[in-house]
């Protein structure tokens, strides 16, 4: 079991490279589980999956029913068959959306439940990829824990590399268990490469690999086409998958 979380400022086309990665390593032979963790919830878009239900929706309904319950109601295990019905299965992949952030009320003993549940999903998985916002908020409640990997994605902006800077900081703070981070540059030319590369020594942020602009993928997003259709030779898709060889995924 493997766990990647992806993040990074807004705009920076943090859910586009989560996307890409994930066809990448769909088309490998080990199972593999994205999880939508923005409360955005963009990923099923990009991946052109439809979504009725999220976890979000579950946690909604425990919060409603408990009372209503029987005393001896198994809630864990209620809400753990609930969580695989809004499980989407795919041919080469499935996909979870966390959802809505919480609303009115406390939602401690939903995500109490749902931290063992998440426990237990992502050990039936070789790879789980992780679309997060650049807040980390999911990783900070713990409701996903021990990530392998952060992958922090910038631009050619000194704003991008330095909201990659304060996510590094959040993290250890936190005490999140995040065994290595890795610094992704993506839309990057010629022209704002070497740019990207001075900001980052003067952040002391290593950038474990780049992907191109591509004028493809800026087509698909466009005409919001989903990525998943992206041909094998698009630039950017070939940068994700070099990037993808480099961490050993």
């Amino acid at each position: 079991m493997r766990v990647i979380a992806i993040t990074g400022k807004g705009g920076t086309g943090k859910t586009a490279v989560a996307g890409m990665l994930i066809k990448y390593l769909s088309s490998g032979n080990k199972t593999l589980l994205a999880v939508d963790a923005d409360p955005d919830s963009n990923l099923p878009d990009v991946l052109g999956v439809k979504v009725e239900k999220t976890i979000g929706d579950m946690r909604e309904f425990m919060l409603q029913e408990r009372d209503k319950m029987p005393p001896d109601t198994n809630k864990e295990r209620l809400l753990e068959s609930k969580v695989y019905e809004v499980l989407a299965e795919m041919p080469r992949y499935d996909l979870l959306v966390m959802g809505r952030p919480e609303g009115a009320g406390c939602y401690c003993f939903a995500n109490n439940l749902l931290r063992g549940i998440m426990d237990r999903i992502l050990k039936n998985y070789d790879l789980t990829i992780i679309d997060t916002a650049a807040g980390l908020e999911h990783l900070s409640r713990r409701i996903i824990r021990d990530v392998d990997e952060l992958l922090v994605i910038t631009d050619g902006s000194r704003r991008g590399l330095q909201t990659a800077e304060r996510i590094r900081d959040l993290a250890r703070s936190l005490n999140l268990n995040i065994r290595k981070m890795h610094v992704i540059a993506n839309k990057v030319t010629p022209d704002n490469r070497l740019r990207i590369e001075e900001y980052a020594k003067e952040l002391k942020m290593d950038i474990v690999g780049v992907v191109p602009f591509d004028e493809v993928l800026a087509e698909f997003d466009l005409e919001g086409r989903p990525l998943a259709d992206l041909p094998p030779d698009s630039a950017a898709l070939k940068g994700v998958g070099e990037i993808a060889k480099r961490i050993g995924l």
